[in-house]
């Protein structure tokens, strides 16, 4: 195993050595040991990478890794990511094991050159690296990934360990690291040490990809093939285009040329109330409220009418409910349903369903190829929770004559 903690770090882990390791938590998740919210995959890559700016590319999805066998397997995956930083020296594989093993925790890395085990992709590491900490925690885990894990219990090497302090209370970190390294006193300072850089600082800043949260959870997008756009008449799409048409050219009379939001005049109110001040500095996906109730002109100017949202890190992370919660089926010809459009800046859009209350929102939202899937999953998180995308569309335009065609106007 190898482990590295830079000076500047190392010298300020020493005020609370004793304190550090006893503030582990549990390795085992429970209603009074959850992983905090902002411990996000993408503030975790942005930590590490402050940690090691030369961390090499194929290591840039190891948080999300982390956190989808983390919450797969119920335990503490943030400890075992900032355990993995000490392991590898924050990913920069200088000892025994080499960045072409996916061995992130050293196992069967026993010294004396010995490189340990290999595994064939990043996310199998991870979970080697997960399984065999679960393991250190009493349960036993079937099918393990890694060679070392098996062998351990098979051969009941932890047994008598675990069951002594099982009779105390769950095991922790600070009792795995007491058994995984003994003779390392200060292995649990080292990851008390990380953790406390991570929460102390990365905790308090906007999430940099809030869209990780989706993909590591597996609620990225995809096609609601029970909602598939249908196959409407000449006749229904060309009052779509002609709806669509008609509220783009009211909008840009009243609005000027900024992306449009067509139907609803109070959701850029609740996105506004909904989007903290510390985000400015996410790229923002922008809103110009129009055609409102009565399709009355607005009366205030562009520029303050003019709304900007941010796809927040928190939000998605602790998946709070934002501007357009829940999901409804809408039959197309209601009238109680708002059609939108949002920007990312890219060329292709995507229709997403979701609703608030009583009421259908259909958001047009354009999106840059080859990023769609972390967009729309980033705007899902942030401002339509339980959304659905219905479909991708060479360009707006074609989105919106969708759009009105589910969402007619009176």
């Amino acid at each position: 195993m190898y482990r590295v903690i830079s000076s500047a770090l190392f010298a300020g882990a020493f005020f609370s050595t004793g304190a550090a390791a006893a503030s582990l938590p549990a390795i085992k998740t429970s209603a009074n040991n959850q992983v905090p919210a902002c411990a996000t995959p993408g503030r975790l890559m942005a930590f590490a990478v402050s940690r090691n700016s030369r961390m090499a590319d194929k290591f840039d999805a190891a948080a999300t890794q982390y956190m989808r066998h983390g919450e797969a397997l119920k335990l503490r995956w943030d400890y075992a990511f900032f355990q993995m930083l000490v392991e590898t020296g924050n990913l920069s594989f200088t000892g025994d094991v080499n960045a072409s093993q996916n061995n992130f925790a050293g196992l069967g890395a026993t010294g004396g050159g010995a490189p340990g085990e290999r595994f064939d992709n990043l996310s199998d590491g991870v979970k080697a690296h997960l399984q065999h900490v679960l393991m250190y925690s009493g349960d036993h885990v079937t099918d393990p990934v890694a060679e070392r894990t098996r062998k351990v219990q098979e051969w009941g090497v932890l047994t008598k360990w675990q069951r002594r302090l099982l009779a105390k209370g769950p095991v922790t970190f600070a009792d795995l690291t007491r058994q995984w390294s003994p003779s390392d006193r200060g292995y649990a300072r080292d990851i008390a040490a990380v953790a406390d850089a991570f929460y102390g600082r990365f905790c308090n800043i906007p999430d940099p990809r809030p869209q990780l949260v989706a993909e590591a959870r597996g609620t990225g997008v995809s096609i609601d093939t029970t909602a598939a756009l249908p196959n409407n008449s000449q006749e229904s799409g060309a009052k779509g285009r002609q709806t669509a048409q008609k509220a783009i050219a009211d909008a840009r009379e009243n609005s000027g040329s900024e992306r449009l939001s067509l139907g609803a005049g109070s959701i850029g109110t609740a996105m506004q109330a909904n989007t903290p001040s510390s985000t400015k500095s996410t790229p923002p996906t922008k809103f110009t409220v129009l055609n409102g109730a009565g399709n009355a002109a607005p009366e205030k100017s562009t520029s303050e009418t003019t709304k900007t949202a941010f796809a927040v890190g928190a939000a998605a992370g602790a998946g709070a409910s934002a501007a357009m919660p829940g999901t409804k089926d809408a039959t197309p010809a209601s009238t109680n349903c708002r059609v939108w459009q949002a920007s990312y800046g890219g060329e292709r859009a995507v229709i997403i369903k979701a609703s608030d209350k009583d009421r259908t929102n259909y958001t047009v939202l354009d999106v840059n190829a080859g990023r769609e899937q972390r967009e729309v999953a980033a705007y899902i998180a942030a401002y339509a929770k339980n959304g659905k995308s219905l479909g991708t569309f060479n360009d707006s335009n074609t989105a919106l004559n969708k759009a009105f065609e589910l969402c007619p106007e009176n």
